[in-house]
């Protein structure tokens, strides 16, 4: 099963509407989808994994193998309650909190800041695509995940150290994730992440050429009343080699009301007397413009169809 693809470099000229479609039936029926030629700058995400992959060798994987869990893996546990990770979490927006972060180099601040700032318009185009399939008005997402100060933004970094025991662990556990729109920077070379899809766990390759993998969240099929969905995954521990993952969730800010949009949710409370009446004059056109004046009916605004 191939996991749709969408290359933005096709968003402009004669495959833009192919592109699209490929975009809505990616939201629609997976959850995910890889993007290619994003314009975020290869040797800035390169720089990025380098520095994540130095800093965990240098800080965390002595401590990792000593912690509880690896002691419980030892003694042959099951650890059906924890994670074979080793993560910490970057806020950036609204309040960033990347210089309280223990450890962390300069050069991984200030190379991590210039990385979001262009993620972040990468989101903000996904966003604004999403909207246009759907129908809506393309900043709809932007301003309904936008609190006082904008949306909330944060990054979790992680690896999935080498596990002597997968069989006995996960690397993460099965979920969905509840925010919106989750961009993900992963390793190349070792596999791991899984998204179920139709009753099947489908494995997602290392990322060759530094694609951005991304995956809709709980808020988006919220908003989208359904249409769009947050598909359920996990992370398979492994015996070979370390995975890495930097995971960027563009969310609602936290005080953000979240419903789906108006414009997508179908008409209620009408009575079917008052639909027929509607249908008679209006049987033989499209039905969208019916629907939406029962909706209007329903809200008080009796208004003939137009």
């Amino acid at each position: 099963m191939e996991i749709p693809v969408i290359d933005f470099s096709d968003l402009e000229g004669e495959k833009r509407e192919k592109t699209m479609a490929l975009l809505h039936q990616a939201c629609e029926k997976w959850g995910f989808f890889q993007v290619e030629n994003h314009g975020i700058d290869k040797k800035l995400m390169e720089k990025v994994k380098q520095l994540v992959n130095s800093h965990y060798e240098h800080n965390l994987k002595e401590s990792f193998y000593e912690s509880e869990m690896a002691k419980r893996l030892n003694s042959k546990d099951n650890l059906n309650d924890m994670d074979w990770e080793s993560t910490f979490f970057i806020w950036h927006h609204p309040k960033s909190n990347i210089n309280e972060i223990t450890n962390l180099s300069e050069d991984l601040r200030k190379t991590m800041d210039e990385y979001i700032a262009q993620l972040i318009k990468l989101a903000e185009k996904l966003s604004e695509l999403m909207c246009e399939n759907l129908g809506l008005e393309k900043d709809y997402i932007m301003k309904t995940f936008s609190g006082e100060k904008g949306p909330s933004v944060g990054t979790k970094v992680a690896k999935y150290p080498q596990c002597p025991r997968p069989e006995l662990v996960r690397g993460l556990r099965e979920h969905t994730d509840a925010g919106g729109i989750i961009l993900l920077l992963q390793d190349d070379q070792v596999p791991g992440l899984e998204f179920l899809k139709d009753g099947e766990w489908i494995k997602i390759p290392p990322s060759k050429n530094n694609t951005i993998f991304v995956n809709t969240g709980d808020q988006v099929e919220v908003l989208s009343n359904g249409s769009y969905k947050s598909a359920l995954h996990r992370v398979m521990a492994g015996e070979e080699g370390s995975r890495l993952s930097i995971a960027t969730f563009y969310n609602p800010a936290g005080e953000a009301i979240i419903s789906p949009a108006p414009k997508l949710l179908y008409p209620n409370n009408y009575s079917f007397q008052d639909y027929l009446k509607l249908y008679a004059t209006t049987k033989f056109s499209d039905k969208s413009p019916r629907f939406e004046s029962v909706k209007k009916m329903t809200n008080g605004h009796h208004n003939s169809l137009i």
